[in-house]
């Protein structure tokens, strides 16, 4: 506990008495950088206190509580000496810590606070945090949340993404029900381990993304725990499923015509479901042949160049109409919202008997895939759909047909002129 300081002059309701009336207080330094101050009134004094934080050269000056001057000190609102001196100490402890980034009162930082600050942080500087919300919810706050993040060690850390891998997929469940999940079947389970190890990659991330930015905020003192812990290799290898031509025609003859547009724009632009469902007509460019997509999953908007075909197609869905409008709505006139595509691309596929059904995300898969195909490069597809660099689409879309890839070495590999010795007998 801190020393309480003495002062002759102000210690005492007698001496203050003798002090003269002015308005300006008389101090006393308590702390480096704090001085506690009376203000000496007509009917009584009051307390302030002085001080500054950090390397600031202006002085702030602040009233705290009355003097017990001709009233017993409560502690709260008539102060003594000693007690003022109390309330002073706190407050400028308050204001360094948050001019810090800390909250204001002392206490543990827990990962439930690591979370909720790294939320905060999205909702301002991304395009939402939707999506982390409902991971940090479900996954991480009910097993990390009530931790001290300076008592998180990394065996807790391991353990818990370990515990994520082995659980079976949530389903949807109304609140306060039990949580249901979805049986894992065993026709495949490499790949289903494969599936579980990527979805708790992904909660990974986003935990080391809320410590890392309270660790940025010097809220946690070090980041060594999380860095030691490693997501699952080859977890994110997904088995990319993608049409050929022949079924993205049998697709779209089958689609129900409210739904064709949308799949058409999908298979011309690449554009995730998200960002075609918030097309308006205004955002394409007929000129130019360019959507200019302003919602996206990244935060960032872009412009994604279409080709000939593509260009035609919207400029027939523009035509005549307003730029505010949708560019493709549904039958009614309103806007597809959030898994309204699920059903209608469901019954497509089974219409035109492509097995495995594919869903609508397997669009934007497959016009990438062609086009790595088609000898696109890498760089300019990582552009149309949106990412940073050539990563994801080296990752995901990289891949080759077996037919292709036998096509292109045959056609690229230079032949020798060796030819079967017809002398050569097989043995046995």
């Amino acid at each position: 506990m801190a020393r309480t300081v003495r002062d002759a002059k102000l210690e005492s309701r007698t001496a203050r008495a003798g002090l003269k009336v002015s308005g300006k207080p008389y101090w006393r330094a308590i702390e480096q950088g704090l001085h506690l101050g009376y203000r000496k009134g007509v009917t009584g004094g009051r307390w302030v206190l002085r001080q500054h934080v950090g390397g600031a050269k202006v002085y702030e000056v602040e009233t705290i509580g009355t003097a017990d001057d001709t009233l017993d000190p409560d502690g709260a609102a008539v102060l003594s000496f000693a007690q003022a001196q109390a309330v002073a100490r706190r407050r400028f402890t308050e204001r360094k810590r948050i001019a810090a980034g800390f909250p204001a009162e002392a206490g543990p930082y827990r990962v439930r606070d690591a979370v909720a600050d790294y939320l905060a942080w999205l909702d301002q500087n991304r395009k939402s945090g939707r999506d982390a919300r409902w991971r940090a919810d479900a996954l991480i706050l009910p097993t990390l949340g009530a931790i001290e993040c300076a008592k998180l060690t990394t065996k807790v850390l391991r353990d818990w993404l370990d515990g994520l891998a082995k659980e079976a997929p949530r389903l949807r469940t109304r609140k306060g029900k039990p949580q249901r999940r979805r049986a894992i079947g065993d026709d495949d389970p490499d790949e289903a381990a494969r599936r579980r190890r990527a979805s708790a990659n992904r909660v990974l991330t986003i935990a080391k993304a809320a410590l890392n930015h309270a660790w940025r905020e010097r809220k946690i003192a070090s980041d060594d725990t999380w860095r030691r812990v490693q997501p699952f290799k080859e977890a994110d290898a997904a088995r990319v499923r993608y049409l050929t031509t022949a079924e993205c025609t049998r697709l779209l003859n089958a689609a129900d015509p409210e739904f064709r547009p949308l799949a058409q724009a999908a298979l011309l632009t690449g554009c995730r479901f998200g960002e075609l469902a918030a097309l308006a007509v205004g955002d394409f460019n007929p000129d130019a042949g360019t959507l200019h997509i302003r919602t996206s999953k990244s935060g960032k908007a872009r412009h994604v160049v279409l080709t000939e075909e593509g260009t035609v197609f919207f400029r027939s869905l523009a035509a005549g109409r307003p730029a505010a409008a949708i560019m493709l709505p549904k039958a009614g006139g309103s806007r597809w919202n959030k898994s309204h595509q699920t059903r209608p691309m469901k019954e497509a596929c089974q219409r035109a008997k492509i097995e495995p059904p594919a869903n609508f995300h397997a669009l934007r898969h497959t016009w990438a895939s062609l086009a790595v195909m088609g000898g696109a490069p890498l760089l300019v597809i990582a552009k149309n759909l949106g990412h940073s660099d050539t990563r994801m689409v080296e990752r995901h879309y990289g891949h080759m047909a077996p037919s292709y890839v036998a096509d292109a070495i045959r056609a690229a590999v230079p032949t020798f002129g060796i030819k079967a010795d017809g002398n050569v007998v097989g043995i046995g």
